[in-house]
């Protein structure tokens, strides 16, 4: 049975939580006016520890505010480091016929993830300006891989690698960074506008099966047999 509402005996009041807050602000003027508050020691006037506390905190803010402007006034002269190095990569590297759009060696592979990740988002920050971009994928055609090397002058290589113009920009991380500070913009001043339409015949991989064997690379001859066809790429394509 339920206890009557009227029953003497009171039964002891629990509190679940308290929602009442120690901070309190009646208007946006009492903010300002405890940004513009400075503790200081040798007032006479005591402080409460909630008091203190509140300005520890404003100081802690006021603090890294200014370290954040030291350090964004710090920031063009790091820019300017990261073009000098661009140029001097530039002036001593370059890709014939590309003066006008840009080269961009990749891989479509997802064999190691760090490097198709940094693949796709190159390819996503360039695509944005909107130019013509010639993307180069390992993976469709060895081929690239030997024409890189060529260029660079290296067996080893990380991918991707990008070419602006006809000269070479770097990896990843540098084309991330020139993105960052705004420079990449410029870099995309007198390049040639993106082909607003897709190709229907190859869809925009730019390669295509081979005539001649299918994309199998076996043809048959009455004479010889099955043999390699001759005329595609390991993949049984066709630039």
């Amino acid at each position: 049975m339920w206890r009557p509402w009227g029953s003497s005996k009171k039964s002891p009041v629990r509190r679940i939580h308290d929602t009442s807050s120690p901070f309190s602000c009646s208007s946006f003027k009492d903010i300002l006016h405890l940004c513009a508050e400075d503790y200081s020691p040798s007032s006479s006037l005591p402080l409460s520890s909630a008091a203190k506390r509140t300005a520890n905190v404003f100081h802690r803010v006021r603090i890294a505010n200014s370290i954040l402007r030291a350090w964004g006034e710090t920031r063009p002269e790091s820019n300017r480091k990261l073009l000098d190095s661009v140029s001097d990569r530039s002036v001593s590297v370059s890709i014939p016929d590309a003066d006008k759009r840009i080269v961009v060696y990749y891989t479509s592979l997802r064999v190691v993830r760090s490097t198709f990740e940094d693949c796709k988002a190159v390819r996503s920050i360039l695509r944005g300006f909107r130019v013509s971009i010639d993307e180069r994928d390992l993976s469709m055609d060895s081929r690239f891989l030997d024409e890189l090397k060529g260029i660079l002058g290296k067996s080893k290589l990380s991918l991707p690698r990008v070419f602006i113009g006809g000269r070479y920009l770097g990896g990843a991380e540098e084309i991330k960074q020139l993105h960052e500070t705004g420079e990449l913009k410029k870099l995309m001043e007198g390049l040639s506008a993106a082909e607003p339409a897709t190709c229907g015949v190859c869809g925009g991989y730019r390669f295509v099966l081979c005539d001649e064997c299918n994309g199998s690379r076996k043809i048959y001859t009455e004479k010889s047999g099955f043999k390699i066809c001759t005329d595609c790429n390991e993949n049984g394509l066709i630039r």
